[in-house]
């Protein structure tokens, strides 16, 4: 059963926040995860706002933690970590 990534995104550094998007395909490719939606023009309802949103597809629950958990991922995690705040879920999807 396929497992997703939902990612919110709030960048302070665009410039700085670049280093993170060079590195972290490294670990989507390795973890074979597919973009299913990823872009700016969003309406938040509830809770914090964020002005980015992903969703990324995993062949399964482990293999979404594995990417997350990754040296590749943590890497690119490193980069982001202060140039933007980032609230990231892991949850599965529907069989």
């Amino acid at each position: 059963m396929p497992a997703y990534w939902i990612a919110h995104v709030n960048i302070n550094d665009a410039q700085q926040y670049q280093n993170y998007i060079d590195l972290a395909p490294l670990a989507f490719k390795k973890y074979q995860a597919r973009f299913i939606a990823r872009g700016e023009n969003a309406t938040s309802l509830e809770g914090e706002k964020f002005t980015k949103h992903v969703v990324i597809e995993f062949p399964d629950y482990q293999t979404a933690l594995d990417c997350y958990h990754s040296e590749e991922y943590q890497l690119a995690k490193k980069q982001r970590k202060d140039v933007a705040k980032a609230m990231i879920t892991i949850v599965d999807g529907l069989a």
